[in-house]
């Protein structure tokens, strides 16, 4: 957590903020009181002189009206005695004008020589014209002076004029003394409030910091922590209520993290992938499964577009995805193995409809597609194997119904023709049955010990009475019984078929041979023939349904089609597995594997 700075914090602004209240305040009040003081002073200072000059107006008034003789003094003497009591230190010339506005008397010694002289002032002109009394203030030489004029009146006649001159710059001496007491008394209580403030600030911040600190401490994911309550005011209630919500977002976080925890368990056990986006299409979130099925790593498709993802950028863009309601074929088959995948995609919304981002589902419906694809392919086998026969025998029916019953000699070829049309239909009905009991597991094998080598002997002895070709039996067989459990008809139907495809495939002359070798506990067995083999791209699906490497000779041969997924079926029902190995003209051998109880060992023969 950074820590912040004395003069940045919140603490300054509460001691700056208080300090500049108090010093704004004491500002008001200071202007106000010295103002006030100063008209006082002033005014005080002016009654008093006004007083005194009243006194000196009666005085000289006296001593204009009195009259004189020869032998008494003039007036200017008596002026001048008179002006001589009058002293004051803040007096600074006392004048004395008659009515003609001549000046009698001077207070100031050494302006003596204006007795006698007129006195030039508008004031004194005003106050012996109109008896008026004027006052007015001035600065001469950096002090301030106050000049003072009033009539000498007597029955309301002017008889002459008191001119003051006065020295007001003590009054405003007193008043500077005065503001610097105010000026050290404002330093010291800015001092006392600033340290008054920091305290009154600490208790008021400290909680906040309290609080900052645990906000720090939730957004690392530190619930343990708790405010002090300071005390019962608002903050201390903020306290309470940042503790109360400290607990809240505890448990709303483990309630959070444990329905992470149960998404993410759900999204790594599903069977189906899931990839979840941002706002912008960008991944945010893929499961394993979705990672496996794409055959990509969860860390460098984060922040990849959804539609680069998938493939899906020559026919989608992320907003026609956002629009799509079904489901999109991801076909992501090759040559040798095809594998498909179904996406599903929901949008994910905010209650006013802002959209957060998409849902996509992804299924492997490979299987089901292989398995669909199977079924088409295998209607339409059925369809087409049903359909040769039925058409052939509809020709000749309707030969047969148009006279070619009379004919003794063709009626006979056609009879035999529908005949065995009619018995290669029942025929692949009949493994139609079959196959379907082995697909609903319907089927019961009755099974027995059974000595494989004189089992086998037996069904080559058979096959080797009836062949009409001039082909050759070979046979590799051990000379001492091997004991298998197995169901002898449905394994002699197997291995008939075997044998039956290897004579209809050997040409005049070739040879057809017989083999079984013992491998830990189970018997390999092996039929070879001479023919024209098999490709190597149709090798893999000669055990699958209706599969024919050249279908015409095999219908022609009377075949269904449906005899080595028979074989395969069942054994498959006897533990073992079947197989083919083929090199084009020069034959194929078809192997199976069985169980087998090898206590005996013996010489071949």
């Amino acid at each position: 957590m950074k820590r912040v700075g004395f003069f940045r914090s919140i603490q300054m602004k509460f001691v700056l903020i208080y300090v500049l209240l108090i010093l704004f305040a004491m500002q008001i009040i200071s202007v106000y009181f010295v103002n006030s003081l100063e008209e006082k002073f002033t005014n005080n200072f002016k009654e008093s002189l006004a007083q005194r000059v009243e006194l000196l107006e009666y005085n000289v008034r006296e001593e204009i009206l009195k009259e004189r003789d020869e032998e008494s003094k003039t007036l200017e003497q008596d002026i001048r005695t008179i002006l001589e009591d009058f002293s004051a230190g803040d007096v600074i010339e006392v004048r004395v004008i008659d009515v003609n506005s001549r000046i009698i008397g001077t207070s100031d010694s050494n302006k003596r020589d204006l007795v006698g002289q007129r006195q030039p002032d508008i004031s004194v002109k005003r106050a012996l014209s109109a008896g008026a009394t004027e006052d007015k203030m001035y600065v001469d030489a950096g002090k301030r002076i106050w000049e003072r004029t009033s009539p000498i009146s007597y029955n309301s006649e002017v008889k002459g004029a008191i001119y003051l001159v006065a020295d007001i710059e003590t009054v405003y001496g007193q008043l500077d003394d005065i503001n610097e007491i105010l000026f050290s008394a404002a330093i010291l209580a800015l001092a006392i409030t600033a340290v008054l403030g920091i305290t009154l600030a600490r208790t008021i911040t400290r909680p906040i910091t309290d609080m900052r600190r645990q906000a720090v401490a939730l957004g690392k994911g530190n619930f343990s922590r708790k405010v002090k309550v300071y005390g019962q005011d608002e903050i201390g209630e903020l306290a309470v209520t940042f503790n109360n919500l400290t607990k809240r977002l505890q448990e709303a976080q483990a309630t959070t993290e444990g329905e992470r925890r149960k998404l993410s368990s759900v999204l790594s056990y599903m069977t189906d992938g899931v990839i979840a986006t941002d706002r912008r299409g960008r991944v945010i979130l893929i499961n394993e499964p979705a990672s496996k099925m794409l055959n990509v790593s969860r860390e460098t498709v984060i922040s990849q577009p959804i539609v680069s993802l998938l493939n899906l950028e020559e026919d989608y863009s992320f907003d026609d995805l956002l629009n799509e309601q079904d489901s999109v074929i991801l076909d992501y088959s090759t040559h040798d193995r095809p594998y498909v995948l179904r996406a599903n995609f929901s949008v994910i919304q905010k209650e006013t409809g802002f959209v957060n981002g998409l849902i996509t589902v992804l299924h492997d419906i490979t299987e089901q597609e292989k398995i669909e694809m199977e079924r088409r392919e295998f209607v339409t086998n059925v369809s087409h194997e049903l359909r040769t026969p039925l058409t052939t025998m509809r020709s000749y029916l309707e030969a047969l119904a148009e006279g070619a019953w009379q004919d003794p000699d063709i009626a006979p070829n056609f009879l035999e023709v529908t005949q065995t049309e009619t018995e290669r239909m029942i025929r692949l009905v009949n493994d139609l049955l079959q196959l379907s009991k082995f697909d609903s597991q319907e089927y019961n094998l009755i099974k027995k010990d059974t000595d494989f080598i004189e089992f086998f002997n037996k069904i080559i002895d058979r096959f080797e009475m009836t062949k009409s070709q001039e082909v050759t039996f070979q046979r590799k067989l051990p000379r001492y019984p091997i004991y298998v459990t197995i169901d002898q008809d449905k394994l002699t139907q197997v291995i008939d078929n075997i044998i039956s495809n290897a004579l209809k495939y050997s040409p005049e002359g070739g040879l057809v041979s017989f083999k079984v070798e013992e491998h830990g506990d189970t018997i390999q067995v092996s039929i070879s023939d001479q023919g024209m083999g098999i490709p190597k791209k149709s090798l893999e699906r000669i055990f699958e349904r209706f599969y024919r490497v050249d279908r015409a000779r095999s219908r022609k041969m009377g075949g269904t089609g449906l005899g080595l997924a028979i074989a395969k079926e069942l054994i498959t029902a006897h533990g073992g597995h079947i197989w083919a190995t083929s090199v084009e003209g020069k034959g194929t051998t078809i192997f199976f594997t069985l169980p087998a109880d090898l206590s005996e060992e013996d010489d071949w023969e």
